[in-house]
């Protein structure tokens, strides 16, 4: 890698960990905590057999929200000799805006960027490439899910609640937004997002990422309330949900629809680059 060149991953790697879930009284088990050594052990095989210079290792909200979350990275460096940087929110909605920013150019004005993650909804407004305002709401889709909606499917009772808590937290960061002055293009990243905009009807992941793809809140909100009636198997069939994520996909369509309809959003265009590329940018731009 080199300033300015685009960050291409050469090679993806990936497992379905899922911290958060192996939270018990607000600490991550150890079952997890080796889990997490081991995969980054392997991962570390193949940086370098991919010829990889240099390691950046980040970590979300999942260990942020854990009471031994700082346990956990000590735990995993002194195992794997990988520090792991913990972000803050405002850093993951920071760098999400950051990838988005260098993804549409600054032909597309003033942002308003939208993250639904496990965790969080990360929120980020601004003209430049560092965000007038930088959110971190605790309105995550798997978060959300195992705290707050119970049945399969889901109970209407617990639905109408998630969707009154929503919107309750929505709500309180729409004021620190709107007051930055209007914006031009509102965008939406995360898995979430992208999921959402193909149930309704957007291409394919194998179009490639240079297909626009957008999610309107009229059909977000006409799809919701089939959602909520939908069992995790019959989610997973859906085009573009993948079996480990149809237990969220509820929760992420209620955040999705508060904050499109609050932020009063009537088309959202979904970006493919995220966090991730947001890191990565950041540390190239180091490289000057």
């Amino acid at each position: 890698a080199y300033y300015g060149a685009a960050p291409v991953p050469a090679h993806s790697q990936k497992i379905a960990l899922r911290l958060a879930e192996h939270m018990k009284h607000g600490r991550i088990d150890e079952e997890a905590t080796r889990a997490l050594s081991s995969f980054v052990e392997e991962s570390l095989i193949v940086a370098e057999d991919m010829g990889a210079a240099r390691i950046e290792a980040f970590a979300t909200s999942a260990i942020r929200e854990a009471d031994n979350g700082p346990a956990v990275l000590r735990s995993v460096r002194d195992r794997t000799g990988v520090e792991i940087e913990l972000l803050s929110g405002a850093d993951e909605a920071r760098l999400t805006f950051l990838a988005v920013r260098r993804w549409f150019g600054w032909s597309s004005g003033r942002l308003l960027v939208l993250d639904i993650g496990g965790g969080s909804l990360e929120i980020a407004v601004g003209s430049d490439e560092e965000p007038d305002v930088a959110l971190s709401l605790p309105l995550g889709a798997g978060a959300l899910s195992r705290g707050h909606l119970s049945g399969d499917p889901p109970s209407k009772e617990s639905v109408r609640k998630l969707r009154k808590l929503a919107r309750a937290d929505v709500a309180g960061a729409v004021g620190q937004i709107r007051r930055r002055g209007p914006v031009r293009k509102a965008v939406a990243s995360s898995k979430t997002f992208r999921q959402l905009a193909r149930i309704t009807g957007a291409s394919p992941s194998s179009g490639g990422p240079f297909v626009r793809r957008t999610i309107s809140r009229r059909d977000l909100s006409d799809l919701l309330p089939k959602l909520s009636r939908m069992t995790v198997a019959e989610r997973a069939d859906l085009p573009g949900v993948s079996t480990g994520r149809a237990s969220q996909l509820i929760a992420g369509a209620v955040v999705a629809e508060a904050a499109m309809d609050l932020f009063e959003i009537d088309e959202l265009e979904i970006c493919p680059w995220a966090l991730r590329e947001g890191v990565i940018l950041q540390r190239l731009d180091g490289l000057r």
